[in-house]
């Protein structure tokens, strides 16, 4: 049992349930397996379930413990800053793809 650290700039949706209500709503909720420290107060890039850079959410909690069915989960809350512009989705989702989602620097051919 420990605590996984996140990334400063990413906050990846895995349900688009969550995303949606997100960005419909300006504020939403989703829920990550295992214990995780979220930056709250901070701002952060989110990304769609399939990796691609929507808008600029600001997390305002981050709140690890045991479900009822004993399983360590977090849940974070955002409010939603704005959606990123296509240009900036365009170069946030291929950095992220090359940082975050994409191979990493070791498994890579030279």
């Amino acid at each position: 049992m420990g605590f996984q650290t996140e990334f400063n700039s990413v906050c990846k949706f895995k349900s688009e349930q969550e995303l949606y209500e997100l960005l419909e709503y300006g504020r939403g909720k989703m829920i990550k397996s295992g214990f995780r420290v979220f930056p709250t107060g901070q701002m952060v890039i989110a990304y769609s379930p399939d990796n691609q850079a929507i808008a600029i959410v600001k997390i305002v909690a981050s709140i690890a413990e045991i479900n009822f069915q004993g399983e360590e989960v977090t849940q974070v809350e955002m409010e939603l800053v704005r959606k990123l512009t296509e240009e900036e989705a365009r170069v946030q989702t291929a950095l992220a793809h090359e940082m975050f989602f994409g191979l990493h620097s070791s498994d890579s051919k030279k």
